[in-house]
């Protein structure tokens, strides 16, 4: 059975309504720009992604796998928006961009500064003639350095950020994580700038220059390793994730399946030894305090590896639950989209696409109670190219038949 068919089917409904009213141009391809609009549209914002005449976004041809020939990672980052088809290096194509521009509160473009600068899309260039507008370039290394005109992907800023290094076993060499993450938190740095610009906007009226770096917000995310390296000239290897300030917060293996712990504190650690039957190892002097068990982590990991081999994860996993003693499961894909706790949450769903269902994974924030986010399905190339210009910009249906015609649109 394909898992879309086991997901349940949202309705379209108007959604959340925080940014109601907001009107967002998406100039950007691939994961990181799409996935900051898409979280804006879930917001409510308007948005309109501005593809390539033909071929639109990169991620409309990373496949297999395809749902209707549609690209499944194109799907998951572009619902909430609609698609206008649009040659901007033509003078009637940069013509149109201008004109929405000047009903636009955010303009999102992941070009590099210089290529930015060439097509005119530079917040220096638009502020002019447009001051309210919110101009966010998002790109691998800044807008400013030696770096800043070089292109990037979410591998090289991972591999830039020091992640790779510390993620997986030492003798596999580098991994880089297993979802584009330098993608994600960057499209969450142009999200979260967004709102707070739109936010400082209502007392000045005037537009912001953003400047999200994938590099810089991969480093970010490293701060819990950079700092301590920083401040102590420790160095940290790459160990399986076992080399934690925390004694104990890594994997054990069970008698079948493997699982998490994590045992943050004195009282956790006290616990977690009465949970398994051995309070007086947990009341051991030698292992009071968390700098103490990190001296003798060794012994320490061996005792515990002993004791939860003998029985299965889920004999495990009730016992800690009930003992309030932080552990888990390590799911595969085919297993996190079947837990119980996070479909009843809603965090995956279907919705009706043009030809089939389209599977999503939902936002995950709650607003008073409510988290569907739901308002239409990652577009078709151009899908809304003709109702946009119509509406929004009052062309004749003889204008807009002539701009197909020359491949402007």
């Amino acid at each position: 059975m394909n898992p879309l068919d086991t997901l349940p089917l949202a309705t379209t409904t108007t959604g959340l309504g925080l940014l109601k009213g907001v009107r967002v141009l998406d100039l950007t391809t691939s994961i990181a720009g799409p996935y900051g609009t898409q979280l804006l549209g879930d917001l409510g914002a308007e948005v309109t992604k501005i593809e390539r005449v033909g071929t639109g976004d990169d991620t409309r041809a990373w496949g297999p796998p395809f749902l209707d020939g549609e690209s499944l990672w194109y799907l998951s980052i572009n619902r909430n928006k609609e698609s206008l088809t649009l040659d901007i290096k033509q003078p009637e194509g940069r013509e149109i961009l201008d004109n929405l521009l000047a009903s636009t509160d955010v303009l999102v473009v992941n070009t590099v500064q210089s290529v930015q600068r060439r097509l005119g899309l530079d917040f220096v260039s638009l502020t002019t003639r447009y001051p309210s507008l919110i101009h966010v370039a998002l790109t691998g290394f800044g807008s400013h350095g030696p770096r800043a005109n070089l292109p990037c992907y979410d591998l090289i800023a991972e591999g830039y950020s020091g992640v790779m290094d510390l993620t997986g076993e030492m003798e596999y060499g580098p991994q880089k994580v297993g979802t584009p993450a330098a993608d994600l938190l960057a499209g969450q740095d142009v999200a979260l700038a967004t709102v707070a610009a739109l936010y400082e906007r209502q007392r000045t009226g005037l537009g912001k220059s953003i400047d999200v770096s994938m590099v810089a917000s991969m480093v970010r995310f490293m701060a819990p390793r950079i700092v301590p390296y920083l401040g102590s000239g420790e160095h940290i290897t790459r160990s399986g994730g076992r080399d934690s300030v925390i004694a104990i917060y890594q994997v054990f293996e069970t008698a079948d399946e493997p699982i998490t712990l994590g045992l943050g504190n004195d009282a956790i650690w006290q616990r977690f030894w009465t949970a398994v039957g051995q309070p007086e190892y947990g009341a051991t002097q030698a292992f009071a305090t968390n700098a103490s068990r990190r001296a003798q982590r060794a012994s320490i990991v061996k005792a515990i590896q002993g004791l939860l081999v003998t029985r299965e994860r889920e004999h495990w996993l009730t016992v800690f639950n009930e003992h309030r003693i932080p552990a888990g499961p390590i799911y595969r894909v085919d297993q996190v989209v079947r837990d119980r706790h996070l479909l009843s949450e809603g965090l995956f769903y279907s919705v009706e696409g043009s030809a089939s269902k389209v599977p999503q994974v939902g936002l995950g924030i709650r607003f008073d109670g409510k988290s569907e986010v739901h308002r239409s399905a990652p577009p078709l190339l151009g899908a809304d190219t003709e109702r946009v210009l119509r509406t929004r910009l009052g062309l004749s249906e003889a204008r807009i038949a002539g701009l197909k015609e020359r491949q402007v649109i």
